[in-house]
């Protein structure tokens, strides 16, 4: 017949303890603890709210069960009352209130008197001996009196629903006040074989191994079964018999009575303690027989066949007992999770299997408090988006381990949330899940900072005592000289020896400034390591002073700032190469801008010619840099008609300067052949295109005949003029012609009108009108509106298009008007 395996028992100390709060006035929440960050502020994430809700509620069912239990109690007594006085309900409280406020006693105490006077049962005989022996000790005896707590336990047995809650509600209820960590109820077979019916305080891989125990095997519940009475184990490592939790406690005592009525045994109630088992006092042997009577009624109905074997846990016993060993072998915090599954399957938590002895948790809680919980329910927090229940899942499915540094665990006690940071590794091991984390020590976390940033700040750091020699560098201090850690550290005296010699007369002032005067110092200097390589270095000390004023050694620092000076140097360079690429600007900008002011004055004098009066502005850049190509022209030709030209070179300064020089005068003299205006682009886009240096430009070229008022004008690839007749303003027509300088030869078309008397004719260039916000076809529009108010003469009309112009590309603007007389 097999036997059960007791090997890789699991630690089942989970004892309930105190509800935990926050410590006033401390450090942390407990001792033993790393500091923890309290983050109440408005900042706490949707998940922290809900996790917070989950903990007050569940607070609210354990205090709503404490007042139910305690309510149906006071409501047996009520009832006793309306018995034995005749009256209703509502009378047999006010009574029951009465008595109490009289007596001194709490209600709860009162209404337990009640009953137990009336029920003559087995817990009234022990409730009456401890008050007849109220002056002796009891075991772990709590603030409640025995006889309140079997009668809540025996309260929570009737709200039972299976041996399971009965274990919960007997430790809860009763034997914790005397105590014990754990409960093991077990129901005996026909051959005498015993069954794990409920248990408390146990994890559930330990509860698993102890699910059937054959007749043959000697345990503490078979010595209560064999005897047929309480039998005490002083300690369980002494007797050498086994039993549930042996290996978690193996020093603890155990209390084994046999649980029937009516003469027949039912099974045993096993209740166990962590520490040896002083000797007990009658009542309190007598408490734990009424407890086993109580028990006894919830086994009657139990339905055991015995068994071969024991069942086998779904999630695989053997894995999670490996892993258990493995996590208690740790030198980091661990912990044992297996997967809680709904009816489909489906994984909806994990319950926190083991804990090992290094665990720590963020609230401070023990890891009793945390183990046979769900994970959720120890940390809600962990159920936010893409948090840590969110990696367990996701390596829970896949298999594939997950390490994720610098995240938050976060507990809550009483709504307050703490918060660590820690580094977590987890991975899967069969159906179980090992979660490791170390929390971050904030000491450590600071050294690990500043370890960091000396390094990123290539600073190293040394202390020099003066009175014994002793000399102490840190390793980034080594790694600037370029000397190896088991070498020995330079003194302050031999630092000369070190440097460039045109430094050894700044050391000597730093050295005499830092040791004779006794002040703060710093020097920079080139250090000459080893390896041949020169750093430049700055070195910044101050000396320190014993209780009688004398110098007893100097702290400092080195930092390499080679790349710092070495920027400067580059810097210098560039700012010198700087001012001197501007002054060659400058000059080439006022060279270009005197050029252009000798050819076109900004307003020069009306041209009158018979029966045509013209006007010119010109508006340059506002930048001197921006010195640009624009040109305007106007000549009474030997054939006594008017040239009439606007042009504008591609690009700014003095080659575009230069070009529209020579443009502008090769249109001059190209145009005292009394060819028409189309011809003279054709011979000027020659000139731009062969006898310059890549010079490009856009111009209008007219030629007016005054005795027949006609004109004839051509375009390359420059606006069209506008005509002014009364308050109408129309640009004319864009015909065809490419812009100067483009391709080798080029036709362009030419165009006629005739003018009337009082017409006014406008030329300019593209400064007049471009904006970078607005196509050329909406600022043609702007000017032809504002073109087409009257004016009282051509220079107001000309000032006003200028002074109203919307252009704002800094650009040179030339403009000509001619007015038909």
């Amino acid at each position: 017949m097999n036997t059960p395996t007791y090997a890789g028992d699991e630690p089942g100390d989970v004892r309930p303890v105190p509800e935990l709060r926050p410590r006033q006035g401390g450090d942390g929440p407990g001792p033993g603890f790393p500091p923890v960050r309290t983050d109440a502020s408005p900042a706490v994430t949707d998940a922290g709210r809900l996790a917070a809700t989950v903990e007050r509620l569940r607070q609210e069912v354990r205090e709503a069960q404490a007042t139910a239990d305690g309510r149906a109690l006071v409501e047996m007594a009520k009832g006793v009352l309306v018995g034995r006085l005749g009256c209703g309900p509502a009378e047999a409280a006010r009574q029951l209130a009465k008595l109490a406020e009289q007596s001194g006693t709490t209600l709860l105490a009162l209404a337990v008197d009640v009953v137990n006077q009336a029920a003559r049962d087995q817990v009234s005989e022990v409730a009456r001996e401890f008050l007849e022996n109220a002056a002796q000790p009891t075991a772990g005896a709590g603030a409640s009196t025995p006889a309140v707590r079997l009668r809540a336990a025996e309260s929570g047995l009737l709200a039972a629903a299976d041996s399971q809650a009965v274990a919960a509600a007997l430790l809860e209820n009763a034997l914790a006040a005397l105590g014990a960590h754990g409960v093991a109820i077990w129901v005996a077979g026909s051959d005498s074989s015993l069954t794990l019916v409920g248990h408390a305080g146990f994890p559930e891989e330990e509860a698993s191994r102890w699910r059937y125990v054959p007749p043959e095997v000697a345990t503490c519940a078979h010595l209560a079964l064999d005897k047929r009475e309480l039998t005490v184990v002083p300690r369980l490592s002494d007797s050498g018999i086994p039993s549930i939790g042996r290996r978690q406690h193996p020093g603890g005592g155990r209390v084994v009575v046999p649980a029937g009525t009516g003469g027949r045994i039912h099974g045993v109630l096993e209740v166990c303690w962590p520490e040896p088992l002083e000797p007990q006092s009658p009542q309190v042997l007598r408490q734990l027989e009424a407890l086993a009577e109580l028990c006894a009624h919830t086994l009657g109905d139990q339905d055991v066949t015995p068994s071969a074997e024991p069942e086998v846990p779904e999630h695989g016993v053997a894995g999670v007992a490996e892993m258990v060993n493995l996590a208690d072998n740790l030198y980091d915090p661990a912990l044992v999770l297996t997967p809680c599954l709904d009816l489909g399957g489906r994984l909806v938590d994990f319950r926190v299997h083991h804990a090992n002895d290094r665990f720590i948790d963020p609230a401070g809680r023990p890891r009793t408090s945390v183990c046979g919980s769900s994970f959720l329910e120890a940390y809600p927090a962990a159920a936010e988006d893409n948090g840590l229940f969110d990696k367990l899942e996701r390596v829970y499915a896949t298999g594939e381990p997950c390490r994720t540094q610098r995240m938050a665990l976060t507990a809550f006690v009483d709504d307050v949330p703490l918060t660590a940071i820690a580094d977590a590794s987890i991975s899967r091991h069969g159906a179980a899940l090992l979660l490791i984390w170390r929390i971050e020590d904030e000491t450590a976390r600071l050294a690990s900072l500043l370890q960091h940033a000396q390094r990123l700040g290539r600073v190293g750091g040394f202390e020099e005592n003066i009175t014994t020699g002793e000399i102490t560098w840190n390793g980034q201090l080594f790694t600037l000289y370029g000397r190896p850690l088991t070498s020995s550290p330079v003194p302050l005296e031999e630092l000369r020896a070190h440097a460039h010699p045109d430094d050894v007369a700044s050391i000597n002032r730093f050295l005499r400034t830092l040791l004779h005067h006794q002040r703060e110092s710093s020097v920079d200097f080139r250090l000459q390591r080893t390896d041949g390589i020169t750093r430049h270095i700055r070195l910044v000390a101050e000396p320190v002073l014993d209780d009688r004023g004398s110098l007893h050694a100097v702290r400092g620092a080195y930092q390499d700032i080679s790349s710092q000076h070495w920027t400067e140097v580059a810097l210098a360079a560039t700012r010198d190469q700087l001012a001197h690429t501007e002054a060659e600007a400058a000059e080439r900008s006022r060279l270009a801008l005197q050029l252009q002011h000798a050819i076109m004055p900004a307003a020069p004098a009306p041209l009158e010619v018979p029966g045509i009066r013209i006007a010119v502005r010109y508006r340059p850049a506002e930048s001197e840099a921006m010195v640009g190509g624009d040109w305007y022209d106007s000549v009474v030709l030997p054939n006594d008609k008017v040239l009439l030209s606007v042009g504008d070179v591609a690009g700014h300064g003095i080659e575009a300067a230069t070009g529209m020089v020579i443009l502008r005068n090769a249109l001059r003299g190209l145009a005292v052949t009394g060819a028409g205006p189309a011809q003279l682009l054709s011979w000027l886009n020659t000139v731009a295109h062969h006898l310059t240096s890549n010079v490009t430009a856009t111009a209008v070229c007219g030629v007016y005949d005054p005795r027949t008022r006609v004109l004839r004008w051509a375009r390359a690839g420059h606006l069209p003029p506008v005509l002014v007749r009364g308050t109408s303003a129309q640009a004319f027509p864009m015909a065809q012609g490419l812009l100067l300088g483009a391709l080798p030869e080029v036709v362009f078309e030419e165009e006629e009108v005739r003018l009337e008397p009082e017409d006014t004719l406008l030329m300019y260039t593209d400064g007049l009108v471009e904006r970078r916000d607005v196509s050329v076809t909406d600022s043609l529009s702007q000017l032809l509106s504002l073109a087409g108010r009257e004016a009282d003469t051509l220079d107001k009309r000309l000032d006003r298009l200028l002074t109203h112009s919307r252009s704002d590309t800094d650009d040179d603007t030339c403009l000509i008007g001619i007015q038909v007389r």
